[in-house]
């Protein structure tokens, strides 16, 4: 399946070279998409010129720092219009191993029943786990998952988690344009959007490992709006435009 794997990135240059090098060695037909949001340490620019040595990393530079969301978002619309087979979204930072990318692929294209258009990779099925955090931020990621599960009646264990393959047919005639998060709580709110229009989903243990170089982005203000989004999301539905 022609691949195009998403990297959103704010201040990665630690990270980035490694990471795509890692990514366009698998033995797949692959392209990596970098939306960088001007990040001032350097991350665009690398990869600005990296893309004129090889023809499989493409970069789009926004004017600032506009969300995970939207970035996310802006690369599921370029892999449909590019006409991609699927997509694959993954963090900047390590904390989503390359290794996986081929068994996220397989597991879509398989002819395995029953036939799935989403496919997760989790950190909380059987063989799935997680690495390096404390146990306060453990706690923490389960409860959200749990709670957006209640809320959202989402049928899958890792809501949060941005390791994802798509189906690109199954994004076609999605109205991405309708996801109003442009922060983390857009990884909850797809899943509930996909899944009213009976999209069916598939999970792939993944060990996630916290960051070992740079710093997270996500911050308070960001998890309590997600929770708030969350909420209402559950409660009155999606808001209108």
């Amino acid at each position: 399946m022609r691949t195009l794997v998403v990297i959103a990135t704010y201040n990665e240059i630690e990270n980035l070279p490694r990471l795509v090098k890692a990514v366009l060695e698998l033995t797949l037909d692959i392209d990596v998409l970098v939306i960088d949001d001007q990040s001032p340490d350097g991350t665009g620019r690398w990869a600005r010129e990296y893309a004129t040595q090889d023809h499989r990393l493409q970069l789009i530079e926004r004017p600032g720092k506009l969300g995970l969301g939207t970035a996310s978002i802006t690369g599921l619309k370029y892999a449909v219009t590019h006409r991609y087979d699927c997509v694959v979204t993954m963090d900047a930072d390590f904390s989503h191993d390359p290794k996986y990318i081929p068994q996220l692929v397989t597991r879509l294209s398989t002819d395995e029943q029953p036939a799935v258009d989403v496919v997760i990779g989790s950190r909380y099925v059987p063989g799935g786990g997680v690495q390096g955090w404390p146990l306060r931020r453990r706690w923490m990621s389960r409860a959200i998952n749990r709670y957006a599960r209640s809320f959202l009646r989402l049928r899958v264990a890792d809501c949060s988690g941005a390791f994802r393959c798509y189906r690109i047919a199954a994004l076609q005639h999605f109205q991405l344009d309708r996801i109003r998060s442009s922060g983390y709580s857009y990884l909850e709110e797809i899943l509930w959007l996909l899944q009213r229009q009976g999209t069916a989903f598939a999970e792939i243990p993944i060990v996630f490992v916290d960051r070992q170089k740079g710093h997270s982005k996500i911050n308070w203000r960001e998890a309590i709006f997600a929770l708030w989004f969350i909420f209402r999301l559950g409660i009155l539905g999606a808001p209108r435009s």
